[in-house]
């Protein structure tokens, strides 16, 4: 299929390259376009009118602007894992085989089934969602949620993972400027020439702003030449540094501002190696932002009718892309800016029907460009009605006399004056200041080392601006230590803004009472819903924001925050000033996540932490699962097993009736050495440590200082003043820096050292009845691990495998005989090989974290599901572990009355009635029979699994007064699946409880 001609194409435009052509499709049908268009320009050049829907009452939209503050043309861009939704079409730049498409409609852009919305806004204005979804309360799952879920949205994300990189930098300068407008040029000028270090920052990928947009000249050249030619100047300054695409988003402390460059948004494909987007964060001494203004929309009668634009945002398309947006125009401002626009359609051929001017007769320039352009002219008029539905056909016009006149056009010009940008002035809870004779907010307190400059300070004649511009950067560049001298400057044409207010056209009056007026296009915030929100009361801009969804669009109320406040302030009898407005918050352009990630993904983000046995583990074929950091290995399936269950199963048992290993490196090991080490491990655990003998383990728990438990794990005693502690996996990091906060805080005067260890040592637990046995083929004579000589709890330095230096503790997780073998990282690996290889006849075989898990339920072991930040040392039943002789952290708020209550809920096991009813973690323990509501919820199940040795799941939870409730039958609710079980309360060891066989 042949792409359509370019009928609205009337020149070639300063920015766009038309002697080569780009291929393109938007909604699967095929257009051309040239270098330098937008997406939104080369549609616009075909005469495309229509590109999106809006997203309450699935509006037909058109474009309003040409620049970021685009609320309706948000399309789809590009396919599979690179498709990315709410692109704005208007700062889209085209490359060849772009694919987008419009979204929030269906089955089509032209036919929207949902358009029928509008039909039912009577019932759908400001807050209808508070109201509608109270009431039944039973609707709420069934019908309300499911139905806003659906409804909710714009766009499709990507369902691949994004296969873009992203970077992030830092960088360093004297003066950063942002913005390259006229204002922006002369500032990078002035602070360049005195040699100081200038980043000059612009989000569009040309140079010049406005002086783009405008056919205004300067030396009586067209003002785009001359930023060409400062262009060119700038870059033969070493010290200066352009950065275009590249947004500037935020300002945070220290002179610290966030910009995204977008390296390669405007390609198809990046190279390879070449990031998509850029995250800059960017330090410099002094700022100029010279960041423009944003021109405002009118609110009038369906003003949201395709070919309804802003003025400004007209003469963008017409100068900087040679693209007229019709045929025919009806102009309507406020201001002479506006005017403006007549004059430049008029050149390309465009007729002008009327210009309506909102200003009494003798304001402003109107009459006279009327008569310049042949066109009808209304002093103190308005528009009362737009027709057409896909697009412009007429307009209702009022004159100041309240007579109306019916005049045919296909393209709405409309200009309520200029809004300055001044988003980055506010970063830091600096709100703006109306200005009644601008009819705008310009900054207030500017954080410190910024200058607004230009337009974006209130200054809107040309001369001045560039005058104003160049004196900042002069002013930025002498406050960073440099001399600095203004710039020689080009004469300019003289020009006029002349504002008069206008929000909204005819306050509230239409031709029609089922006529909308929108303030807000994208979530279709009308002037009604503003006067619904006051009536209610909610006239504090904050309420009125959030009751109305009033800027929460991917604008974020750049169109329409202005002309809101004015509606709310006429509404309530107050001013502008007093009403206030919103802070902008940034970043105040879009920025993507990935962005924000940056390169910090995938294992760069979580790295991952391979224990000493991985390469081994490999090789048997084990399978791996994330601990934290660390990537342990779950089980070691073997051939003919069906799955992981009979996998696990084995591996316990193998533990329970032999010998079994598994590599528990990831526990977190701190070594503790010094005169006062044994006092500061006595305040920092809930037990006694001072009596301790050397070669001796003690288990140790401790609390955080409100009570609650933290840690639990052993420390070994192997010398006078020389310990080991050892921590969970999850809390090895948080646990050493607790360490060193109590030592450096609260108790700097003891005399102890202590560094983590966790990566120097490769730790193996061997556990099963003959783990004595294969332990004795690798330990090296002349030590004795008889059950005399090494009991239970002991700890010893010696040496393995013919010289090799080791620690040894006999301890055990799993409930049997068990010790703990630790040698150096680098050993690891060989010892792993070396008990397969001694511990064959005894069958020894490696177990995994889930069979670990296994074993440590049916011992009652409290672990990470049980340490959660919410239990105390009475909950898990070791209450009695709290010393009463002396002081520890948490020692005096974890005897709060309401910790120790009896009926808090205490560790319990939990085993079915019916073995082959499988438990879930998390499910709630009830009173049997009882209704599973919260008033009757008594508990919670912490972990479970299934027992090989036990026959039946098993699990341990949290009961109220669990203890006293031994052999109860409660009910198991687990609420996601819908299940209730009966299962009977007992002790929370399952496997030899009283002991004997970890000290056989």
């Amino acid at each position: 299929m042949s792409a359509p001609v370019q009928t609205f194409r009337v020149k070639s435009g300063n920015g766009v390259d038309t002697s080569r052509t780009l291929h393109f499709s938007f909604d699967g049908k095929p257009y051309t376009g040239h270098p330098g268009d937008t997406l939104a320009s080369a549609l616009l050049a075909h005469g495309v009118r229509l590109f999106g829907r809006s997203f309450k009452y699935h509006r037909p939209r058109g474009l309003l602007s040409a620049g970021p503050e685009e609320p309706n043309a948000l399309v789809e861009l590009r396919d599979g894992a690179r498709r990315e939704p709410n692109t704005r079409a208007t700062v889209v730049e085209l490359f060849d085989g772009l694919n987008a498409s419009s979204q929030n409609r269906w089955p089509s852009l032209a036919f929207d089934a949902l358009g029928m919305n509008g039909l039912f806004s009577s019932v759908l204005g400001a807050g209808f969602y508070y109201k509608t979804f109270m009431w039944p309360a039973s609707f709420w799952e069934k019908l309300y949620e499911p139905m806003i879920r659906r409804a909710a949205g714009l766009g499709r994300a990507a369902d691949e993972a994004d296969p873009d990189l992203y970077e992030k930098a830092t960088t360093f300068c004297d003066v950063l400027v942002v913005g390259s407008g006229p204002a922006g040029l002369a500032a990078a000028l002035a602070a360049g020439h005195s040699g100081a270090r200038v980043i000059l920052c612009e989000q569009d990928g040309l140079l010049g702003g406005r002086l783009r947009d405008e056919s205004a000249t300067l030396d009586g050249r067209p003002g785009w030449r001359w930023a060409e030619q400062v262009r060119q100047e700038l870059a033969g300054m070493p010290d200066v540094r352009v950065m275009t695409r590249t947004c500037v988003f935020g300002t945070y402390d220290g002179g610290t501002y966030g910009a995204l460059e977008r390296v390669a948004d405007h390609v198809a494909i990046p190279k390879e190696g070449q990031p998509r987007q850029r995250l800059w964060r960017i330090v410099a001494r002094e700022c100029v932002m010279a960041t423009g203004a944003i021109e405002r929309p009118v609110v009038f009668p369906n003003n949201d009718r395709p070919g309804v634009m802003l003025a400004g945002a007209v003469r963008t398309y017409v100068n900087r892309f040679g693209v007229t947006p019709g045929r025919k125009a009806v102009l309507y401002t406020c201001n002479d800016d506006g005017l403006r626009t007549a004059l430049d359609l008029r050149r390309v051929g465009v007729a002008i029907a009327a210009i309506v001017d909102s200003r009494p007769a003798g304001v402003g320039d109107g009459a006279q460009v009327a008569s310049q352009c042949g066109a009808a002219f209304f002093p103190g008029g308005a528009i009362a009605d737009c027709y057409g539905h896909s697009g412009v056909k007429a307009v209702l016009v009022r004159d100041a006399s309240g007579k109306t006149r019916s005049i045919a056009c296909d393209l709405v010009t409309m200009s309520g004056g200029w809004s300055p940008n001044v988003g980055l002035a506010t970063h830091q809870g600096n709100r703006p200041v109306w200005h009644d004779d601008l009819c705008a907010f310009l900054p207030s307190t500017l954080p410190s080392g910024m200058v607004a400059a230009g337009t974006a300070a209130g200054v809107f004649d040309a001369t001045e601006v560039l005058h104003d511009g160049a004196v900042a950067g002069q002013r930025a560049a002498v406050a960073c230590g440099f001399d600095a001298m203004l710039p020689a400057l080009p004469e300019t044409e003289p020009t006029r803004y002349a504002i008069r207010a206008l929000f909204h056209a005819l306050k509230g009056v239409s031709s029609s009472k089922k006529a909308k007026a929108f303030v807000d296009f994208q979530n279709d915030v009308t002037a009604k819903d503003i006067a619904l929100a006051s009536r209610e009361g909610f006239v504090s801009v904050e309420h009125l924001k959030r009751y109305t969804t009033l800027g929460m669009a991917t604008d974020q109320g750049k169109t329409s925050n202005i002309n809101a406040l004015a509606l709310l302030a006429e509404i309530t009898e107050r001013t502008i000033s007093q009403t206030g407005t919103t802070l902008i918050r940034p970043p105040v352009q879009p920025v993507a996540v990935g962005a924000l990630a940056g390169p910090h993904r995938g294992t760069h983000f979580k790295p991952t932490r391979l224990p000493p046995t991985h390469q081994w583990a490999e090789e048997q074929g084990a399978v791996f699962t994330a601990n934290g950091l660390w990537l342990r290995a779950q089980w070691f399936p073997r051939s003919g097993e069906k799955g992981w269950l009979e996998t696990v199963n084995r591996e316990v048992l193998t533990v329970r009736e032999a010998v079994g290993f598994c590599d528990v490196t990831t526990l977190g090991k701190i070594d503790i050495q010094g005169p006062d080490a044994a006092e500061f491990l006595n305040r920092v655990y809930v037990n006694a440590w001072l009596k301790l003998a050397v070669g001796r383990v003690r288990y140790g728990l401790m609390l955080r200082e409100d009570g609650f438990a933290y840690d639990d794990g052993t420390t070994a005693r192997l010398g006078e003043n020389h310990y080991v502690m050892t921590t969970t996996t999850a809390n090895a990091g948080g646990v050493m820096a607790h360490l060193e906060f109590c030592h450096q805080w609260l108790w700097p005067e003891l005399d102890v050292q202590f560094i983590s260890v966790t990566d120097e040592w490769a730790q193996i637990a061997v556990a099963g009845p003959k783990s004595r046995a294969v332990l004795e083929k690798i330990v090296d004579a002349p030590f004795d691990l008889s059950n005399e000589s090494f009991p239970y709890m002991a700890a010893a330095e010696l040496t393995v495998c013919g010289g090799v230096t080791a620690r040894l503790f006999r301890l055990s997780f799993s409930g049997e005989l068990a010790y703990e073998l630790a040698v150096p990282a680098r050993y690891g690996d060989a010892l792993a090989r070396q008990l397969m290889k001694v511990g064959e006849p005894f069958g020894i075989a490696p177990y995994g974290t889930e069979a670990l898990g296994v074993l440590r339920i049916e011992k009652g072991h409290p672990a990470g599901p049980e340490l959660n930040g919410q239990t105390t040392a009475h909950d898990l039943g070791m209450g009695r572990l709290l010393s009463t002789k002396k002081d520890f952290i948490g020692s005096r708020m974890a005897q709060r009355p309401a910790l120790t209550d009896p009926a808090r809920p205490t560790l319990v096991g939990i085993q079915p009635v019916n073995p082959e009813d499988m438990l879930v973690a998390g499910s709630h323990l009830l009173p049997q029979g009882a209704s599973p509501t919260a008033a009757s919820d008594q508990g919670w199940l912490s972990s479970v699994a299934w027992s090989p040795g036990v026959g039946s799941w098993i699990g341990l939870g949290f009961l109220s007064n669990g203890p006293a409730r031994q052999g109860e039958i409660v009910s198991v609710h687990n609420p996601l699946a819908g299940t209730v079980i009966a299962a009977r309360v007992v002790e929370p060891v399952f496997v030899d409880p009283k002991g004997e066989r970890l000290h056989g």
